[in-house]
């Protein structure tokens, strides 16, 4: 188990200044592309590699927290919730909470992004695809939240023929739907308004793996009761278990 806290690898982030990478990006040209796309972009190449290989590096540790689930017709796979990546990957929340990192999402989005709160386990997390047949269906991602829901995908481990596939302007009658698929190689990434784009990951073959890393923000981090109660039972029977879910939110 690591012995690094959350706040003690926030500290060494900072000091590498992690999120300086952002700098060098052709933001404009991004945001254009954002905008043009109905908010979603697609980077084969994003994140640092030493960035990827610090998350890499983490994944032997996170073997035995892997939630497996199942639902029929719909998904197959394993996950990672956000207190465990506190505890075992201390690295991957101190990305998510970088104010320059933020910032540079929040130039991509004209909007005030916030962090989740500390009850949302699907903050960031770990999808782990390694039996044949892992996959989710067809879905958006649905906010709870008041606001809006970005979702932020990064590639850590692509050794599979599994693709995120998505259609853009689903929604909108007026626009030719624009279907595409992609690998989300080690250091790719995917960025979009989850109530917008319509994705899936096709299903994994023999002998493969794939594990990818989730980020949400939100701008408005108001959530009903309701809307909490609906929000922890998708994430229960879906991702972490009703025991990673519930118990945490009690405490």
């Amino acid at each position: 188990m690591s012995t690094t806290t959350v706040n003690e690898a926030i500290a060494e982030a900072d000091a590498r200044d992690d999120a300086r990478f952002v700098e060098s990006l052709d933001t404009a040209a991004i945001k254009q592309r954002f905008e043009a796309d109905n908010e979603f972009i697609f980077l084969d190449a994003f994140l640092p590699a030493d960035t990827t290989a610090r998350f890499q590096a983490r994944i032997p540790e996170l073997a035995d927290a892997i939630h497996r689930n199942y639902i029929p017709r719909h998904k197959k796979g394993g996950s990672v919730s956000r207190y465990t990546l506190d505890e075992l990957a201390p690295e991957i929340p101190a990305l998510y909470r970088n104010p320059k990192f933020i910032a540079w999402l929040e130039r991509l989005t004209g909007e005030s992004l916030q962090v989740c709160p500390e009850s949302d386990p699907h903050a960031y997390a770990l999808y782990f695809y390694t039996e044949p047949g892992d996959h989710i269906g067809w879905h958006f991602d649905t906010s709870y939240y008041a606001g809006k829901r970005y979702t932020l995908l990064l590639g850590v481990v692509d050794e599979s023929s599994s693709q995120l596939e998505f259609e853009l302007f689903k929604n909108q009658a007026d626009r030719e739907t624009v279907a595409d698929g992609r690998n989300l190689r080690p250091g790719a990434m995917c960025f979009f308004n989850g109530d917008e784009v319509w994705h899936r990951i096709t299903p994994l073959g023999e002998n493969e793996r794939r594990i990818s890393l989730t980020f949400e923000y939100v701008t408005d981090a108001h959530m009903g009761r309701w809307q909490r109660f609906m929000s922890n039972m998708k994430d229960s029977i879906a991702y972490f278990g009703f025991k990673q879910v519930f118990s945490r939110n009690k405490r």
